[in-house]
């Protein structure tokens, strides 16, 4: 039996408590007398094995501290490690030590999907063998078995993610960023591509996300990293940013004609203060105090004489979490 090459080991380097670290990491570009201060002496953690996110709006800050830590961006000041290598000082360490997959498609399209794949395994050492078997390997993996003799210009948008993924896996990496995954594709390929990146969490890989979709970040992130303006304005799990942030619950009742009758009762809802609006038949409650309100709108509307017509509680979520910490709604 013909045996298999032999796959690169991942590389080892001195153990360390977290996949990546950073200590006052800020950077400033050029612009005006002061500059543009991308980010702000940002101190942050992500233990190995972790499935980390951040998150933030267009400008926030997250795609300068990618740039920083996958070596891209030059810091202005502060530090980072990223499996144990300092970004300034041996750049070529963390290099050889990540995955990065970018948002646009950066395939070669003269190439094969599977000489797209080997090609990066040869250029991280891998002998020829080696770097096809892995290639081999991967694309079994992620379903593209069949696409191995296709060109790149002839896959679909979630096909050509999947692709890039798996290039990025080429060489074991410690730490796989990726950016912005499932930017672009169709809802069915958004839902394969979950599968796949949570399959590789699953296994051990430690992987760092930006998403502009909550849902996905939700989903998929043991912890969130909230960046607003250059700042780290909250860093924990989602449910725990949804408690911690004053997230609030909003609870909805629309009745059978219009709530002016309830309008004074309703703003005396015990536990307040509470956010009370009245449109209509409608009556809106945010409040991070909701036990009670739902009860006290329904008596209240039946004293007046006013019939349920649809009433709803809505949890907090990301979404209120962020509108909480920033003061604005989270808008890609």
């Amino acid at each position: 039996m013909k045996t298999a090459p032999a796959l690169p080991q991942p590389v080892t380097v001195a153990d360390t408590a977290a996949a990546i670290r950073t200590e006052g990491l800020r950077k400033v570009y050029p612009r005006g007398q002061d500059g543009l201060v991308a980010l702000d002496g940002l101190d942050l953690t992500v233990h190995q094995g972790e499935f980390f996110g951040l998150l933030g709006t267009n400008g926030a800050g997250k795609s300068t501290t990618i740039g920083m830590l996958t070596t891209l961006v030059t810091p202005t000041a502060g530090s980072a490690w990223v499996a144990g290598h300092e970004v300034s000082a041996d750049p070529v360490g963390v290099k050889s030590r990540i995955g990065v997959v970018s948002q646009g498609n950066t395939l070669d399209r003269a190439l094969t999907v599977l000489d797209n794949l080997a090609f990066r395994g040869r250029y991280f050492g891998m002998t020829a063998p080696a770097a096809r078997h892995r290639a081999l390997e991967l694309l079994e993996q992620f379903a593209l078995a069949d696409k191995a003799s296709a060109k790149a210009h002839q896959l679909s948008g979630g096909q050509a993610r999947r692709v890039m993924i798996g290039r990025a896996l080429m060489h074991l990496p410690k730490v796989l960023f990726l950016d912005e995954p499932t930017a672009g594709v169709d809802p069915q390929a958004r839902e394969d591509l979950w599968q796949i990146i949570g399959s590789l969490h699953e296994g051990g890989q430690t992987v760092v996300l930006t998403t502009h979709y909550l849902d996905e970040a939700e989903a998929l992130c043991q912890r969130l990293a909230v960046i607003d303006h250059g700042h780290l304005l909250a860093c924990d799990t989602p449910e725990a940013i949804k408690e911690t942030s004053g997230a609030q619950t909003v609870i909805t009742v629309r009745y059978d004609a219009a709530a002016d009758p309830v309008k004074d009762a309703v703003r005396r809802i015990p536990g307040g203060p509470h956010d009370v609006v009245v449109d209509g038949p409608t009556v809106r409650v945010r409040t991070t105090r909701p036990d009670g309100v739902l009860g006290h709108l329904l008596r209240e509307g039946g004293a007046a004489g006013l019939t349920v017509r649809d009433a709803a509680t809505t949890p907090p979520s990301l979404q209120s979490a962020f509108l909480t910490l920033t003061g604005r709604d989270y808008k890609p």
